[in-house]
């Protein structure tokens, strides 16, 4: 593959999957700055390096991201700085002549109570869920960036919509991190510690989808291979179950074997969050990784870099 393919965001758990897709498939030029060498927030900084190294294909894959936790207690953190990476990248990419871009956004972006499962159509058709509004928000106006500077300047600016996603390079923050890394963390470590129960934020009751972030790298390249695609499209599992569920199954993986007990007095934002994959169905491509077989590897690569003291808790 002769194509100088940048991606931002390389660092966290999406993006490093999608080097490795890249690598798999070829791609012998491969340019990946960390956080520390690129600061997307700053417009100047984001517009030179384009500038300066020209790739002919970008993936934006770098977002502040986080659970309703964090999602609730740092808004202005969220709304800012994810505006500005998407601003910063799609402006910065049209400027330094960047014909092809894929703009990364979520399954939040949808109203709180979108029909189920959700189709790319019902975006923007009523009020988003309030604990991850300022997130949500954000992810759109990345969304219409690129849908806007596609049709105002020709270029292959397009968005994919991932549901909740999981695998390696996950974050494992007690607090601040997604629900299905907060979960292997916290079984994994109340069987560690003789622990009798434990304890699930929410009634347990809400329904979500989760997609291996392995499956989602090859989406992407898929998406980027077609002439045409959508200007943007729900990349998603098509099954979800429910919270006490995944946490039954996240108990099972990691060998607890107490009860579980959920906390009503903690929020369980959306009641159901299920994409609707006919629109990606169509186009030929289907996840490939069953929630039980990506839990088992989920949690290999958790003991695998807590050992080595790569886990990521931040």
């Amino acid at each position: 593959m002769n194509s100088r393919l940048l991606i931002l965001g390389s660092g966290g758990m999406v993006g490093s999957a999608l080097v490795r897709a890249a690598e798999k498939r070829g791609y012998q030029d491969i340019l990946q700055p960390s956080s520390k060498d690129l600061d997307l927030t700053n417009q100047a900084d984001t517009h030179s390096y384009l500038a300066e190294h020209k790739p002919d294909q970008v993936i934006v894959a770098a977002a502040k991201v986080g659970g309703i936790h964090a999602n609730s207690t740092y808004p202005a953190e969220f709304i800012y700085k994810n505006l500005m990476i998407a601003a910063n990248a799609v402006e910065g990419s049209y400027q330094a002549g960047v014909r092809e871009l894929l703009f990364l956004g979520s399954s939040c972006i949808y109203p709180k109570l979108a029909p189920q499962p959700m189709p790319e159509n019902c975006l923007l058709t009523s009020e988003l869920e309030p604990t991850n509004e300022a997130y949500a928000v954000a992810k759109i106006s990345g969304l219409k960036l690129c849908q806007y500077y596609r049709q105002q300047y020709g270029v292959k600016y397009h968005s994919a919509m991932p549901t909740n996603l999981y695998g390696p390079g996950d974050n494992y923050h007690p607090e601040n991190s997604h629900v299905i890394p907060a979960m292997i963390r916290r079984f994994h470590e109340a069987k560690e510690s003789g622990a009798e129960t434990v304890t699930i934020w929410g009634s347990g009751t809400p329904r979500r989808e989760f997609l291996y972030v392995e499956d989602l790298a090859d989406a992407c390249f898929h998406l980027m291979a077609l002439e045409n695609p959508p200007d943007w499209v729900n990349v998603g599992y098509g099954d979800d179950i429910t919270i006490l569920e995944l946490a039954q199954a996240v108990a099972t993986t990691t060998g607890f074997q107490g009860p579980i007990e959920t906390d009503p007095s903690k929020p369980d934002g959306t009641p159901r969050k299920l994409m609707d994959n006919t629109i990606l169905l169509s186009l030929n491509w289907k996840p490939e990784t069953t929630l039980e077989r990506g839990l088992a590897s989920a949690y290999q690569c958790f003991l695998a870099e807590e050992k080595s003291g790569q886990l990521r808790a931040k």
